[in-house]
C-alpha cells in the first residue's frame, strides 16, 4: 500500500524503518545478505494494521506505537530470528559463503559506467552514431537518429536485447543521473543501442582483428605472440551458457600459457610498420587450440557444469515435489469417483469426469516426465564454438633500459620478496590470502577476513596490488591496475614495499587512485613519486 510520508501512519512506518535500519548496521556492517527481512516474525501479519486503525480509533496514541517499535524490533530478538532463518535456508541447501563469494565475485568484474562510457563514446563513431555531451551535462549526451545501417543488425539482436529505437534524444550511462531528468534514457550493457553498436563495431574492425598488432611489453625481455579467441559453453539442448575471450601467449621458447583479456591493457601500441619476428618455429594453430582446451575451456567447462549441476537439481527438486502434489490430489479424485462408480452411483456425468480425471492424470505424468528429460539435457553441458579473432605480436619496449624507464622495469625477485612479505602481513591480520598474479585481473592478492566468531560472515575484503623496490623510490601502475583501482575504489589497497633488498618495510595505501598519479603514455603507466607514498599512514 502507498502511505504518505506526512501522515501519522507514514511517521510510524518511517519509524520502523529507522529501526530496522539501525539493527541492520548493528548485525551486518558489511552488508553481506546475512540480515534477512524478518519483520513477519516480529509483527504478525495484521498486528501493523490493526495498531494503526486503533490509532485512528483514538484507542492507541502514534507515540504508544512507536515506543512499541522501539521495544519489540529488538536488536537480540531480530539476531535469534534472522540466525533461526539462516539455519532453516541451510536445511534447503542454500550456501551462504558460496552466495557471498558470488557477491565479491560480481563487485569485482563489475563494469562501473565510467567504462561503459568510455567504451561507447569511442565505438559510436566508427559506426556512424555521434554522441555529442549535453551543454552543461558532462556524462550526458545526445544521440539523435540511428543510422540506417545499424537497423538489419537491431532487427537481428531483437529477440535477445529488445527493439532498437529508430531515434534516442538524451542518453547516459550512470543510472545515478537520472535523478536530474527522468526522461533521459539510460544505456547500459544489454541495451539494444550498447548492444548494436558493440556488434557493428565487431564486424567492423574483425579483418583488422585477423591482420593483427605489433605492441611493446615494458617487462619482457623477449617478444611473445598473443593469440585471442572467444569460445562458448552451450547446454545439451545447444542453448548458450557462457561466452567469453580467452588469450594464448606463446612464447620464444614456444611455451603456450594462458593470459586474461585484459593483458593489452598492459601494453603500449608500437608504431605502424614495426618489423615482427619470425614465426617459424611457432607452435601451429592446432597446438595453440588444444592448450586452449586443456588449460582454460575444460576447467571452464567443469565449473560451469557444476553450478549447472546445481541448479538443474533445484529445479528438478521442486517440479517433482509440485507435480508429484497436484498428480496425488488427481489421484485422490480420481479414487474418489471409482468408488462411487463401484458402489452404484448414477450420478449424471459421472463417466465424463472419470474420463477428464484419467486425461488428467495422463497429462500431468506426461509433463513430468517430458520436463525431467529436459532438464537431464540441460545439465548436461560442452565446449561450443572456438573461434579465432585476432593475434598480436609483443615486443621489448624499445625504451625499457632507458635511464627515465629502468626504474619501472619489474624485476622478478624483488617483486617475489614484496608479495610474500605483502601475504605475511595479511595473514598476520587473520586474513585468507589469495595470490592471481597470473590473472592480470589488476592487481596480485585477494585477502578476506571472516567474522571470528561466524566463519560465514565476511567482514573485509581487500584487492591487493603488490608493488617492490629495492630501496626507496617511485611506484608506476599499468594501465589496467589504475583502471582497476578508480572502479574499486576503498576495496582497492596498493601495498608498497620498500628496502626489498635489506628490510622490507609495508606501507598500505587504500583507494590510491585518489593519489595524484601522472600518465607516462609511452608505456601506458601512471607513476608516482617516494615522498607520496611515504606521507600516506599506514593501515
Amino acid at each position: 500500500n502507498f502511505v504518505s510520508t506526512n501522515t501519522r501512519e507514514g511517521r510510524v512506518l518511517q519509524k520502523l524503518f529507522e529501526r530496522l535500519a539501525e539493527i541492520e548496521k548493528e548485525l551486518d556492517p558489511q552488508r553481506t545478505g546475512k540480515v534477512f527481512n524478518v519483520l513477519g516474525d516480529i509483527f504478525p501479519s495484521n498486528e501493523l494494521e490493526r495498531m494503526v486503525r486503533n490509532m485512528y480509533a483514538r484507542n492507541l496514541t502514534e507515540d504508544a506505537i512507536k515506543k512499541r517499535i522501539v521495544e519489540d524490533v529488538d536488536t537480540e530478538r531480530f539476531r535469534s530470528i534472522t540466525q533461526s532463518t539462516l539455519e532453516g535456508l541451510a536445511k534447503r541447501e542454500l550456501n551462504l559463503s558460496y552466495v557471498i563469494g558470488k557477491s565479491a565475485e560480481a563487485r569485482e568484474r563489475r563494469l562501473v559506467p565510467e567504462v561503459v562510457e568510455e567504451f561507447f563514446t569511442e565505438a559510436a563513431p566508427v559506426v556512424g552514431v555521434s554522441p555529442t555531451v549535453l551543454r552543461g551535462q558532462e556524462h550526458a549526451y545526445r544521440v539523435g537518429r540511428v543510422p540506417r545501417t545499424l537497423w538489419p543488425l537491431g532487427d537481428q539482436l531483437e529477440g535477445r536485447f529488445g527493439r532498437l529505437g529508430r531515434e534516442y534524444k538524451n542518453i547516459v550511462f550512470d543510472k545515478e543521473l537520472l535523478r536530474k531528468d527522468a526522461t533521459w534514457e539510460w544505456v547500459t550493457p544489454g541495451h539494444p543501442l550498447f548492444e548494436c553498436v558493440r556488434a557493428a563495431l565487431l564486424e567492423d574492425v574483425r579483418s583488422d582483428l585477423k591482420r593483427g598488432a605489433v605492441f611493446y611489453d615494458l617487462h619482457h625481455a623477449q617478444p611473445y605472440r598473443l593469440d585471442v579467441f572467444t569460445a562458448s559453453i552451450r547446454d545439451g539442448l545447444g542453448r548458450l551458457l557462457h561466452r567469453k575471450l580467452f588469450v594464448v601467449q606463446t612464447d620464444a621458447d614456444g611455451a603456450l600459457t594462458i593470459r586474461q583479456p585484459t593483458i593489452f591493457l598492459d601494453l603500449a601500441l608500437a608504431p605502424k610498420g614495426t618489423a615482427t619476428p619470425n614465426a617459424d618455429g611457432v607452435p601451429s594453430h592446432a597446438e595453440i587450440e588444444q592448450a586452449l582446451i586443456e588449460q582454460a575451456l575444460n576447467p571452464f567447462l567443469a565449473e560451469v557444469a557444476a553450478e549447472r549441476a546445481r541448479e538443474v537439481k533445484t529445479i528438478s527438486d521442486h517440479i517433482e515435489i509440485s507435480l508429484n502434489a497436484i498428480i496425488n490430489r488427481v489421484q485422490l479424485q480420481f479414487a474418489d469417483i471409482t468408488g462411487q462408480k463401484e458402489m452404484g452411483s448414477t450420478e449424471t456425468g459421472l463417466d465424463g469426469r472419470l474420463k477428464m480425471m484419467e486425461d488428467r492424470l495422463f497429462e500431468l505424468n506426461g509433463r513430468l516426465e517430458r520436463r525431467q528429460e529436459e532438464l537431464e539435457k540441460e545439465r548436461h553441458c560442452m565446449i561450443g564454438d572456438i573461434e579465432c579473432i585476432g593475434r598480436a605480436w609483443v615486443l621489448p619496449h624499445p625504451e625499457r633500459t632507458a635511464p627515465s624507464m629502468v626504474a619501472m622495469v619489474r624485476d622478478e625477485e624483488i617483486e617475489h620478496i614484496a608479495v610474500e612479505a605483502a601475504i605475511k602481513y595479511e595473514e598476520a591480520r587473520g586474513c585468507v590470502v589469495q595470490s592471481v598474479e597470473s590473472e592480470n585481473k589488476g592487481f596480485d592478492l585477494v585477502s578476506r577476513r571472516f567474522d571470528a566468531v561466524d566463519p560465514t560472515l565476511l567482514v573485509e575484503y581487500r584487492y591487493i596490488e603488490v608493488k617492490g623496490r629495492a630501496c626507496i623510490g617511485e611506484i608506476a601502475l599499468t594501465a589496467n591496475e589504475y583502471k582497476t583501482a578508480e572502479r574499486l575504489k576503498k576495496d582497492y589497497w596498493l601495498y608498497v614495499v620498500y628496502n626489498c633488498a635489506a628490510t622490507p618495510g609495508i606501507h598500505c595505501i587504500q583507494d590510491p587512485g585518489r593519489l595524484g598519479w601522472k600518465p607516462l603514455v609511452k608505456v601506458e603507466h601512471y607513476r608516482i613519486d617516494a615522498k607520496s607514498i611515504l606521507s600516506e599512514i599506514k593501515v
